[in-house]
């Protein structure tokens, strides 16, 4: 007996948009509810198990490799399926927003892979979710281009050999698209909907560019994660007639429990697998959330003094490398978010000099390739691969046996000297305030301190906060962090800003709302899972 029809999808709460019929067609709609029947019920149950994870980490203040999948670990004999053509060289990547001037701009930057991002880099406004998809679709049928209104500059694709290719990064599981909802009002996860117009839509129209689907897979938890990822990969590829194993998934390791599982997490995805992600902020972020209550041990300091060669985030390098590596995967390093000054050469020198130091360590380390947030950066990053690779696609030949990191190494978070100080308070604010405001607007790739800074740095930021205060930290100026600490370094910024920008341009902003968001994810006793999530149910759009 066949399975009923999905239930249709209802759009709600949403303005029309323009074009929007050629993204969210029945026959796309119809696709992303199977996907939604199927899958979300197991969705929920593995959120329901991320908490009781949280709860036994809250007991008892460690992690270890898990005992059950030992025998994967010590099987030598699986590797991932080999890397298609256009994802066997990445030693560039660069990452950014589905708006359309970037989109161009991504595509053309000489990067070898663009990551075209639907999560923290895009606040989910509806207009963001549907017309990042209309983007995508319009630069494979090269219909796309765009004239700046400000500037009168305009922006046209190079031809399809020289362009970027696109791996694409849905929402994470944890957050759900309120615009549109089955039959029962239920919303969708925002990772099936992203996930699911995307793969409609390009799939074929990839595989004749002879290219094919290509994912991040942000935020996973756990290796059961990884599984629910590939049975949805298994069922969309049945469903639209697409060869099996023409996905590819990259994995961002960017939990601390996934740490823990990244050859589970491969083994997985292994006929989808194409390698696994270093991403610092985030995973920083995790470790603040899963060990917010372990004491002093576990306090992070200044985020800015937590460096990619602090022990234990050498040992998740390390590991990360040497993981892939051993199961035929690429390891991609993380992210040199430094956007350059167009007025300060000296600024721009000391950051390329950073950079380049940056992109040396991890190609000697073994990376395959590694992360920019600016066109501008694509050649420092090339340059430094370029010396280590050679002619060569990747260097998965290096298999750093060298490498033995124990469980403990991971969260060894007292080894790094560093302590937090009043100017990293301070900062924390900045930024939370800064970001928070901009993605209320819209706005999920921000320019602050000539940095690019998306979701993870605001989570990073309240968390240190929240986590500072609730240990009773006391920084170089001697001053305790409290609550009322936090208030007034974040009453002197709102007034500071007020200052900076003007009256006109302050009340047109949604500043206070961002500044009072900050103070509540940051100050509540109960610690929200994750920022997006109050924030959300303030996003208009």
């Amino acid at each position: 007996m066949s399975a009923p029809a999905p239930s249709p999808l209802a759009i709600v709460d949403a303005e029309p948009l323009p074009r929007q019929e050629e993204v969210l067609t029945e026959a796309a709609l119809a696709f992303v509810a199977e996907l939604h029947r199927r899958f979300t019920p197991r969705r929920d149950e593995l959120l329901a198990r991320r908490a009781e994870r949280r709860a036994e980490i809250a007991r008892t203040a460690t992690l270890d490799f898990l005992p059950e999948t030992a025998a994967i670990r010590a099987d030598d004999s699986w590797k991932v399926a080999p890397a298609p053509d256009a994802l066997n060289d990445r030693r560039v990547e660069i990452t950014g927003p589905t708006d359309r001037k970037m989109t161009i701009n991504a595509l053309n930057s000489g990067a070898k892979v663009w990551l075209a991002d639907f999560e923290d880099a895009s606040a989910p406004t509806w207009e963001n979710v549907v017309t990042g998809q209309l983007n995508l679709i319009d630069a494979y049928t090269r219909n796309i281009d765009f004239t700046d209104p400000r500037s009168g500059k305009s922006y046209a694709l190079k031809a399809n050999e020289e362009l970027a290719t696109v791996v694409m990064r849905p929402r994470g599981w944890h957050l759900n698209e309120r615009h549109l909802t089955d039959a029962d009002g239920t919303p969708v996860p925002g990772a099936l909907v992203d996930f699911g117009l995307y793969f409609f839509h390009n799939a074929r129209r990839l595989l004749d560019l002879g290219k094919g689907p290509y994912f991040y897979l942000p935020k996973t938890q756990s290796h059961l994660e990884a599984r629910l990822w590939n049975d949805v990969f298994v069922f969309a590829q049945d469903h639209c007639g697409i060869p099996q194993g023409t996905v590819r998934a990259t994995v961002l390791i960017e939990t601390i429990t996934a740490a823990y599982e990244m050859e589970e997490i491969l083994y997985e995805l292994r006929d989808h697998a194409s390698g696994l992600n270093a991403g610092r902020w985030d995973y920083l972020f995790s470790i603040v959330k899963n060990f917010r209550d372990g004491g002093a041990k576990f306090v992070l300091p200044d985020r800015n003094a937590v460096t990619m060669t602090a022990p234990f985030m050498r040992a998740y390098t390390e590991l990360l490398v040497r993981t892939c590596h051993k199961r035929g995967a690429h390891a991609i390093g993380g992210m040199a978010a430094f956007i350059p000054s167009r007025r300060d050469a000296e600024v721009n020198k000391v950051a390329f000099e950073k950079v380049r130091a940056d992109k040396d360590r991890e190609a000697n380390d073994g990376f395959d390739g590694s992360w920019v947030a600016h066109p501008d950066l694509v050649p420092i990053a090339m340059e430094s691969f370029d010396k280590v690779l050679g002619d060569r696609p990747h260097q998965k030949d290096r298999l750093r046996e060298d490498v033995d990191v124990e469980a403990a190494d991971l969260i060894a978070v007292d080894s790094l000297d560093a302590k937090p100080t009043y100017a990293g308070l301070v900062n924390a604010v900045q930024v939370g305030i800064r970001y928070i405001e901009a993605w209320l607007r819209g706005l999920g790739a921000v320019a602050i301190f000539n940095l690019m800074e998306d979701a993870a740095t605001a989570e990073i930021s309240r968390s240190q906060i929240w986590q500072w205060i609730n240990a009773g930290v006391v920084l170089d100026n001697g001053e305790r962090v409290t609550a009322e600490l936090a208030r007034k370094v974040a009453a002197e910024e709102l007034a500071d800003i007020r200052a900076e920008i003007g009256e006109e341009a302050f009340a047109a902003g949604t500043w206070q709302q961002a500044h009072d968001l900050l103070l509540k994810v940051a100050l509540d006793e109960d610690y929200a899972d994750f920022l997006t999530l109050p924030a959300y149910e303030q996003l208009k759009g």
